[in-house]
């Protein structure tokens, strides 16, 4: 019904483009959020977007100008006068700021920079001198300081003289005279306290924060912990240089989602929306991955290779490679997923190697004896008695079943124990996921059921 919704106004807001109603257009697009607008202005032909940028107020224009795509924004830049860029730039926040120029061209930030007021500037230098995925390289200088000696009644006119043009005013940071921070306090206290009432009196001592350095991903994992609007960012001297938003902390945990999910299904990561990657792009970041997974499918081609002899002398074994092959690979999957998961919320770590091997092989011995014992009785009643296949004795039966408990237990140990061991080395535990666990596991369950097909049917 929504997707419905906006595309009728889509279409409406074409149709008045074509027909040149601008006035009324503003009046439908200034009643719109700026995250609308820019997925309004996406769709619209790319010669018409200057005229409808110019159409915005000047503040609803700064915050559309942030929600649109790369492309689009460079294509404006380009069509701004000095003043109009000058206009936008002053509108944005620094951490938006940094964001648009990074991803833009050279001769693009330079235009930016140049527009830029000189305190802009600097703030935007200062950030983009932090190491890509730190805490330092999402944070926004942007924030209200407050001293300890300060009253309530002085810190919220501090708030109303300085805040209009930072991020946040309702969580303030107070610090001393080496800009050390020493406590913080929301504007709800504030605005509750008496007019007297002393800040270093009525604040909060025990600050959560974190260090310019500090992974982007564990970073944002405070705020889903901690429930934080904003989180403060210091230095190795524990002065205050920043804050993070909770605004900015969603777009990391997205991101970081979004490459897990990628990595794990054995691509490249990728900064672009789907829709948006061109083929040659897509194909560079699948490639690599199936290459190397095909090459690696070749041990199984091997193991299969070196017991022939005993595939011939019992064909039928033959025929259920592939279940024990999927249900191992499936199995291993299951374990690494939960353990990456785990890795990736701060619920498990290394040191918990022995706690979740000895959980998961539990789980794999009421995994593998369940399945073992359904496929037992469906291998003797539906493939021997319904089927007639006369090749599954009780025999092969039995060494197909004893092979599923075992391929169950290696797969999950080997599915958990990949994530834990990458993460130790320093890689992404999500690149040891599907893909790669399957390969491993197939080629352990082949040796598996050959090693119990030789010692129960004496091949």
């Amino acid at each position: 019904m929504a997707e419905r919704t906006i595309v009728t106004l889509g279409d409406t807001l074409a149709a008045l483009v074509e027909g040149k109603k601008y006035t009324t257009l503003r009046d439908i697009l200034v009643t719109m959020n700026a995250v609308d607008v820019a997925a309004v202005f996406e769709d619209m032909p790319q010669d018409k977007l200057p005229l409808l940028f110019r159409l915005l107020p000047k503040e609803l224009a700064a915050e559309t100008f942030v929600e649109m795509a790369p492309e689009a924004q460079e294509l404006l830049i380009q069509g701004f006068s000095d003043n109009e860029l000058k206009e936008v730039v002053d509108e944005l926040y620094v951490d938006d700021a940094v964001d648009i120029v990074e991803e833009m061209p050279a001769n693009v930030v330079k235009r930016i920079l140049q527009q830029a007021d000189p305190e802009m500037r600097k703030m935007i230098n200062e950030i983009l001198k932090y190491p890509d995925d730190s805490a330092g390289s999402i944070m926004t200088t942007e924030y209200v300081s407050l001293r300890p000696n300060m009253t309530a009644e002085e810190a919220i006119k501090r708030i109303r003289r300085v805040g209009v043009d930072k991020e946040t005013i309702y969580t303030c940071y107070v610090t001393d005279n080496n800009r050390k921070l020493i406590g913080m306090i929301s504007l709800r206290t504030l605005m509750l306290a008496d007019d007297d009432d002393v800040v270093q009196d009525i604040m909060e001592t025990n600050v959560i924060s974190a260090n310019t350095l500090e992974d982007q991903e564990s970073v944002a994992q405070m705020f889903t912990k901690y429930d934080f609007s904003a989180l403060p960012v210091v230095d190795q001297e524990n002065r205050l240089v920043g804050i993070i938003t909770v605004d900015d902390a969603i777009d990391v945990l997205q991101e970081e989602t979004t490459e897990d999910f990628e990595k794990m299904a054995a691509m490249a990561p990728s900064d672009k929306p789907y829709l948006r990657t061109g083929v040659l792009e897509t194909w560079k970041s699948r490639f690599p991955w199936l290459l190397i997974l095909m090459l690696s499918a070749t041990l199984t081609s091997m193991v299969l290779t070196s017991y022939e002899n005993a595939l011939a002398a019992c064909a039928a074994l033959t025929a259920f490679i592939p279940m024990l092959t999927g249900t191992g690979g499936n199995s291993g999957t299951q374990a690494s997923v939960a353990v990456i998961r785990g890795l990736s919320l701060g619920e498990v770590e290394f040191s918990d190697t022995l706690r979740v091997v000895w959980k998961e092989v539990r789980v794999a011995v009421l995994c593998g004896a369940t399945l073992a014992a359904c496929n037992f009785v469906k291998l003797l009643v539906v493939d021997r008695m319904l089927l007639h296949n006369e090749g599954v004795t009780v025999m092969v039966a039995a060494v197909i079943c004893v092979t599923m408990v075992f391929t169950v237990l290696c797969a999950k140990v080997v599915g958990c124990l990949l994530p834990l061991l990458a993460q130790r080395i320093h890689l992404d535990p999500a690149v040891m996921a599907s893909p790669f666990i399957s390969t491993v596991v197939d080629v352990v369950t082949l040796l598996i059921y050959f090693q119990v097909a030789r010692a129960i049917l004496q091949l």
